[in-house]
């Protein structure tokens, strides 16, 4: 049905109903990919390459959204996060273009190992993004937040699991935002690194347009109600989100090295 064989109407509800979750946990802390991408690769006709590059088409909607959703109603600063993003973006593509080289079997343990700093380091600092406290100004802000922006923005394009996480702790610790600011800079800046791999995925034709313009819808909805949620609850909410994601994605990275999924 639709041009994918085995994808039928329950499937393809299922489909969105993931997309709807996915949408509104990457709003709240990142880590949306982890319900929207295995959903996809469980697609009977549906390559991994297809799954990546559609994912990234349906989460860009939901990024912008909850983006957009957070310009409106948390300052930001657009002459730090902007260049960021715009870093990002570039770092991105060039981490795509990496990854089809890289052996990912070997990557995985330290992808595990970092997510667990950023658990333990979490855990042993309840005070941590509570309050904005600056580390920077003026230059040593931007630059530090350059650096920020393309380590992780070329990580989001060679692998991504935790890339959310990784901007929010990055922020939090080394540029001194509240949980609540690091989420709404992270949104801008994942937006671009989604797109920085849009476009790499869709110039190899590895995109399923209409079942990533799809699965965008709905999850620009969850994206829009998890920004709302994540605005009205606050940093302690965002904070205890987090390490649930985090825990999440520790378990099923390690899940997928024993089982070498």
């Amino acid at each position: 049905m639709l041009g994918l064989e085995g994808l039928d109407l329950l499937t393809l509800s299922l489909l969105l109903l993931a997309a709807f979750a996915a949408g509104w946990v990457d709003a709240v802390v990142g880590g949306g990919g982890m319900i929207q991408l295995p959903a996809l690769l469980m697609v009977p006709g549906l390559t991994p390459v297809q799954a990546l590059a559609t994912n990234k088409v349906g989460s860009v909607f939901g990024t912008l959204t909850s983006a957009a959703t957070y310009l409106r109603r948390v300052p930001v600063d657009r002459r730090t996060a902007l260049p960021t993003a715009l870093l990002a973006f570039g770092a991105s593509v060039m981490g795509a273009l990496l990854a089809t080289i890289l052996p990912v079997v070997l990557i995985k343990p330290l992808i595990i190992l970092a997510l667990l700093g950023v658990l333990v380091y979490t855990l042993l600092k309840p005070q941590l993004g509570e309050l904005s406290r600056p580390n920077h100004t003026g230059g040593r802000l931007l630059l530090t937040s350059l650096g920020i922006g393309a380590v992780i923005g070329f990580y989001d394009g060679v692998l991504g699991p935790g890339t959310g996480s990784f901007l929010m702790i990055a922020m939090i610790s080394l540029l001194g935002y509240s949980f609540l600011q690091a989420t709404a800079h992270a949104k801008i800046i994942n937006a671009a690194t989604n797109l920085g791999a849009i476009v790499l995925f869709s110039l190899g034709g590895h995109t399923v347009w209409w079942l990533g313009l799809a699965l965008g819808v709905a999850n620009m909805a969850g994206g829009y109600l998890g920004a709302r949620t994540a605005i009205a609850r606050g940093n302690g909410f965002i904070r205890v989100m987090m390490l649930c994601v985090v825990s999440a994605l520790i378990l099923k990275l390690s899940y997928d090295l024993l089982t070498g999924a």
